[in-house]
């Protein structure tokens, strides 16, 4: 097969173990996962945890340093060379839907793109200069446009809507 039609395996897992009762279903997030990496042409195996507060403040604490629960971490297992991406992808559910409630965006949105956001962490991509956050956003965007979600950093846009667009925290 030719690099252009080669097929890329990869393993998703999602665990749930958060009690909320809102939390998109484990296809979805395999559906966000793949939508991200279908632009690395690299095989992932990544797990996606949802978790409450006290996990994410004692992962966040241990690995960054930080006594607060973050919306998202990821983990990379992985050298930046190496053939296939391996980490795993913390969302606390309690702070992802007082975020979505706070911003007014849908739930699932605000998933899909947290979701997106630890895949670029895991493919290498960063925010920690102005530059570096441009690209990772402008990414975000047009990956999130392919799922029927709107720019999450335009705040004139109605978040809730589920209109396609015309345009286009890892433990780091």
């Amino acid at each position: 097969m030719s690099k252009a039609t080669k097929r890329v395996v990869s393993t998703v897992a999602v665990q749930c173990v958060s009690q909320l009762s809102n939390i998109p279903s484990a296809t979805m997030f395999k559906k966000w996962v793949q939508a991200a990496t279908a632009t690395v042409n690299k095989p992932v195996e990544i797990t996606v945890r949802i978790v409450n507060a006290a996990e994410a403040r004692n992962l966040n604490s241990a690995f960054r340093g930080k006594d607060y629960a973050a919306n998202v971490l990821t983990f990379v297992y992985h050298e930046n060379s190496a053939p296939i991406l391996m980490g795993d992808i913390v969302l606390c559910a309690p702070v992802v839907a007082r975020e979505a409630k706070a911003q007014k965006k849908l739930l699932k949105n605000l998933y899909a793109h947290l979701t997106i956001h630890g895949v670029l962490h895991l493919a290498g991509r960063d925010h920690e200069t102005a530059r570096e956050a441009a690209v990772m956003e402008s990414i975000e965007i047009k990956l999130l446009a392919t799922l029927g979600i709107g720019n999450p950093y335009d705040e004139t846009f109605d978040i809730n809507s589920e209109a396609v667009l015309a345009a286009p925290s890892t433990v780091k």
